[in-house]
């Protein structure tokens, strides 16, 4: 039983201002914006204890039914990967200076969660083995 898998992103590979991108700050409410035509949705961490993009982007995937890409952009640090995927980020931005293969160390030590989550809902011992 495998979880989704988060995407790192390269901070230069990283364009904000792309066809199909919507950035929403962290006060923003998703529910009041259009997302026709959005294929990425950008949100930001001013500061690593600010969490109020954890919230936006599990209203994203569990009540808006957002298909596209959740990234994670900001102050976005290794230590948070593990819960941004569970809240329904697809991708993310690690701040400069945080080790890319130590966050893929971090999702190598777990195959699955038994409690549900944004993108599988259903807890562990509901799944089929």
């Amino acid at each position: 039983m495998t979880t989704h898998t988060l995407q790192l992103i390269e901070a230069a590979e990283h364009a904000a201002d792309e066809a199909g991108v919507l950035a929403l700050t962290n006060d923003a409410d998703p529910r009041a914006v259009s997302l026709d035509g959005v294929s990425r949705i950008d949100l930001v961490f001013p500061k690593f204890a600010d969490g109020r993009a954890f919230s936006q982007a599990f209203l994203l995937r569990r009540r808006l039914g957002f298909k596209g890409d959740i990234r994670a952009t900001g102050e976005v640090l290794v230590d948070q990967l593990v819960q941004m995927q569970r809240t329904g980020f697809s991708s993310a931005v690690l701040r400069a200076g945080e080790d890319a293969g130590h966050a893929r160390k971090l999702f190598a030590q777990y195959s699955a969660y038994y409690q549900g989550d944004a993108v599988n809902t259903q807890p562990l011992f509901r799944k089929a083995a």
